[in-house]
């Protein structure tokens, strides 16, 4: 397992992270998956063996029942791991129950403290953007949350990248702590990220931490043009909402391609050569892969190992490739001459194609 630093702050987390949204399997995360305590255990010491090191989880998976599982499996084994979890969604109905007030953020954190039977959290997430609340007021929140050593580090997860940079601005000019990563959608499927996110990453020392890097399993290789995935597996559907599908045919298409390069490795699945690619995408930090089933983590487990060749890579690269939205394009035309790193990790793959 390889271990990679996040973003610019001094810690070392492993390439794949155990994600923990299908523990409990309450309310309408029962959709997701439902892994019991034994189950949940099964999946870290599997984990653990891999060299993974950090766990992924939330206040609001099952109405927290997610941390009260992964509290209870890292019994005994807590100096040996890592845990992320958020705060932002709502947790009752209540009206301070939900948000990133001051509030919401120190309740929100005590909370998951207990749950987790832990005294710390190792990196502490804002799960989601809130537009009522004034960014000094939750920056200074979780600025004391870390003075107070009940935080180690701080994230931001599913913010744009106008409300990432203000955070990060706000946080400078007061001496606020600042997020050390960003946890971010982003696969194969839908690859948005790369218009501001990953640039800013690079530009700023941020650690990009990807959820859902198969889509939900859309580029796992069960979904085939013309064919019926799997028993078990989610149909592609007009119904289908999280992450969203906005071009089927180019998905279809990404698959093929997938397809084509896992055939051509010895034992290797088309899940594997779609995490393989992120791994390989600038600032990406880790990738957070969670399993229905022993048999699906076992194989994202893999992927740790995996490399692919430049004339892979450049074949994912161009059937999946964002279309170049303004001023993007015209920064390509017009400002090659004089690009720089954070520019490169969306505009890089159109000079090649060049």
């Amino acid at each position: 397992m390889e271990y990679r630093q996040l973003g610019h702050s001094g810690l070392r987390v492993s390439a794949l992270t155990l994600g923990t949204m299908t523990f409990g399997g309450r309310g309408g995360f029962s959709a997701v998956g439902a892994t019991d305590v034994q189950g949940a255990r099964r999946q870290l010491d599997r984990c653990l063996d891999a060299g993974i090191n950090l766990i992924d989880t939330a206040d609001v998976y099952s109405g927290g029942f997610a941390e009260e599982i992964t509290g209870e499996i890292i019994t005994g084994r807590r100096d040996s791991l890592l845990l992320s979890t958020k705060v932002r969604m709502a947790m009752g109905p209540g009206p301070n129950d939900a948000g990133l007030s001051r509030q919401h953020i120190i309740a929100g954190c005590e909370a998951s403290l207990r749950r987790l039977g832990t005294d710390h959290i190792d990196i502490y997430h804002v799960h989601e953007w809130d537009g009522q609340t004034r960014l000094e007021e939750t920056l200074s929140a979780l600025d004391s949350l870390v003075a107070a050593g009940k935080v180690r580090y701080l994230a931001a997860s599913n913010y744009a990248g106008w409300q990432l940079m203000k955070a990060l601005a706000i946080a400078d000019a007061r001496g606020y702590e600042r997020f050390a990563a960003h946890q971010v959608y982003y696969s194969l499927e839908a690859r948005d990220a790369e218009y501001e996110l990953l640039p800013l990453a690079v530009d700023q020392g941020l650690g990009i931490l990807v959820w859902s890097p198969l889509a939900g399993g859309l580029v796992s290789g069960k979904y085939r043009r013309n064919a019926s995935p799997s028993e078990g597996t989610r149909q592609v559907s007009g119904t289908w909402n999280e992450p969203p599908v906005r071009n089927q045919e180019k998905l279809y298409d990404t698959v093929d391609v997938l397809v084509d390069i896992a055939a051509g490795r010895a034992g290797v699945s088309p899940a594997q050569v779609a995490l393989a690619w992120l791994l390989g995408r600038p600032a990406v930090t880790s990738l957070i892969v969670g399993a229905r089933t022993d048999e699906q983590l076992r194989d994202n487990l893999a992927a740790a190992d995996l490399t692919l060749t430049a004339d892979e890579r450049e074949a994912l690269d161009k059937v999946s490739a964002p279309e170049l939205v303004y001023p993007h394009w015209h920064q390509l035309a017009t400002a090659k001459d004089r690009l720089g790193a954070a520019d490169l990790a969306l505009l890089g793959q159109h000079l090649r194609s060049e």
